[in-house]
């Protein structure tokens, strides 16, 4: 049955709790037949754990392997859980081999050998060699899937060869060119094959230049070279130059999309294969670390308004003005450090670069915090008719826009370089800095000349 194209999962969403609220099976597993996988998995991860685990009882078996290869970990894993070997085993016999291996590790290592031998042959050799590959690199999530030709034979063969092949693997733009020993030697494009010269040799028309990955390339150079070049797939070759597999345009949207995915939730402290409904109390511990280090930064920031009680006492007009300044400073250098973040995200920011990226920022943040400056000036001014608080939240302002910039290019430059991920923890360091300067400069210019 062809899938439907669901454009209103929220609908769908909707319909699938009434049935099972209503215990109406038949029509929960005609809608189910109806969808795509990957919007059945979309649907399980979208309901609490009793619906969640109702729904997936319902599910077809030989459909199983594929919603479970199409979602996030934690998810996923929740279901398996629930699942006896004999299931657990049939699921993985219909999953793709860079899905199964992903699935794998996951699960204990007694269950993952066993799935592996009970496994066809071919389907087991191909799954053993992506495991043998470091995780995180082309090699675990490259398909074997590729076809090849030799490059003495003519394209009236390659015709011929294609013609008893039922079906080719998607996403097929060009048969790879490889040697008796299987080395890369370069690759045919279909459209050569169907309008070229049928007594033409591979050789005369095949390309030798082109984009290449290996096993080792990391998911990022894979995601970078999908996004600078127009590919539709890319050979996968080994350390000796042998093909190995190839990668795909849709391997490589998923990634950009996880990386996405990842690059959100770590800037809030959380894991990018986080269950939406996962269990209060795991959630809760994952979060709390977060918290608390905030907590510890909000503390800190505290402390050093506590230092100028004298003055706050004394002007209360202080303590109306001086969220402003850190507030202002605090979006100043958020804005710098996601720039600088997708920057080393790109590799775009090298040791040749970091002066002038640096210099700029200053500039515009000293621009922007006098502008801004002059505003709040007259604003203050305006509000409480007092023109040493106006100079006062006037300077203060600069000195902490300044600051900002300047911070949201060196926090995420020394974190990346001491192998902490800036998405993650940038945000906070920069908000505590932004703080403190903030209330330092206001509250101690304030205690300098108005004391």
């Amino acid at each position: 049955m062809e899938a439907k194209d669901i454009t209103n999962n929220q609908e769908l969403l909707d319909s699938i709790v009434k049935d099972i609220n209503d215990e109406q099976s038949e029509s929960i597993i005609d809608k189910i037949n109806e969808v795509h996988p990957s919007d059945t998995a979309n649907l399980l991860e979208s309901l609490p754990p009793e619906e969640r685990m109702v729904l997936w009882d319902m599910i077809p078996s030989e459909r199983e392997g594929e919603i479970l290869s199409q979602m996030h970990t934690e998810a996923r894993s929740s279901l398996i859980e629930t699942m006896d070997e004999t299931r657990l085993l049939a699921a993985a016999e219909t999953m793709n081999d860079s899905k199964l291996a992903q699935v794998l590790q996951e699960l204990p290592e007694d269950l993952s050998d066993s799935i592996v031998q009970s496994l066809e042959d071919d389907h087991r050799n191909r799954v053993e060699t992506i495991l043998s590959y470091d995780e995180n690199t082309a090699g675990r999530i490259m398909s074997p899937e590729v076809l090849s030709v030799r490059q003495n034979v003519t394209l009236k063969v390659v015709q011929r060869w294609l013609h008893q092949h039922k079906n080719i693997p998607l996403y097929t733009d060009f048969l790879m060119v490889v040697d008796n020993e299987n080395h890369y030697l370069g690759k045919l494009p279909l459209g050569d094959i169907i309008i070229g010269e049928p007594e033409s040799k591979v050789s005369d028309v095949m390309q030798t230049n082109g984009d290449l990955l290996y096993t080792h390339s990391t998911l990022d150079e894979i995601t970078k070279l999908f996004q600078r070049r127009d590919l539709i797939s890319v050979a996968v070759l080994n350390n000796e130059n042998q093909l190995m597999g190839r990668i795909t345009v849709d391997d490589a949207l998923k990634l950009i999309s996880q990386q996405a995915d990842a690059s959100v939730m770590n800037s809030a402290g959380l894991k990018k294969e986080e269950d939406l409904f996962a269990p209060v109390v795991p959630s809760a511990k994952r979060r709390g670390f977060w918290l608390g280090i905030n907590l510890v930064t909000v503390f800190l920031a505290a402390w050093v308004i506590g230092q100028f009680q004298e003055v706050l006492d004394k002007f209360v007009a202080l303590a109306v003005l001086m969220p402003i300044v850190a507030s202002m400073g605090g979006i100043a250098g958020s804005q710098t450090l996601t720039l600088v973040i997708r920057g080393l995200a790109l590799q775009q920011i090298a040791g040749s670069n970091i002066r002038w990226l640096t210099i700029k920022e200053i500039m515009v943040g000293g621009l922007n915090g006098l502008l801004w400056a002059i505003i709040v000036a007259i604003v203050s001014f305006l509000w409480f008719q007092n023109s040493g608080i106006a100079y006062i939240l006037a300077v203060a302002m600069l000195i902490n826009l300044l600051a900002a910039s300047l911070s949201g290019v060196i926090i995420p430059l020394i974190l990346n370089r001491m192998g902490i991920d800036p998405a993650l923890s940038g945000a906070v360091v920069l908000t505590t800095v932004t703080d403190i300067i903030g209330f330092l400069s206001f509250l101690g210019l304030a205690t300098l000349f108005l004391l």
